[in-house]
């Protein structure tokens, strides 16, 4: 017969990495609605300049205020997967589990959506 496997006891420095890495996610959060407000209320400068000078052109800058209310919006859906994610993280630990141990699907979903976000802004500035 075998011996069955010994709980994992974790300990305090542990759960603190979790809250690190939660502050971590809200950081991004909180930056990803900043970035978001700064490139929407740019639009809006860009529009207060062409009514104050209006032989500049009649260029529409729209489409900052959509990316920019997307990337507000990005923001709290990071803040809201970062909260779900650390009950869940702190709910396995609490267990003994080693779950938590695989690539974490919420960065590398995030890496991808701001990848995709910066070239689609830098082609747009690019042929504006």
């Amino acid at each position: 017969m075998g011996t069955a496997p010994t709980p994992i006891k974790f300990s305090a420095t542990d759960f603190l990495a979790a809250e690190r890495n939660f502050l971590a996610w809200i950081r991004t959060g909180l930056a990803l609605m900043g970035f978001g407000f700064v490139v929407a209320r740019f639009a809006l400068f860009l529009q207060e300049i062409r009514l104050a000078e209006p032989q500049l052109g009649t260029r529409s800058y729209g489409v900052s205020i959509w990316f920019g209310t997307a990337m507000i919006a990005l923001g709290v859906v990071v803040n809201i997967y970062a909260s779900w994610r650390h009950v869940q993280l702190v709910r396995e630990l609490n267990r003994g589990g080693t779950e938590f141990t695989k690539p974490s699907f919420g960065a590398l979903a995030v890496a991808l959506i701001l990848a995709a976000v910066g070239l689609t802004m830098a082609i747009y500035l690019i042929s504006v």
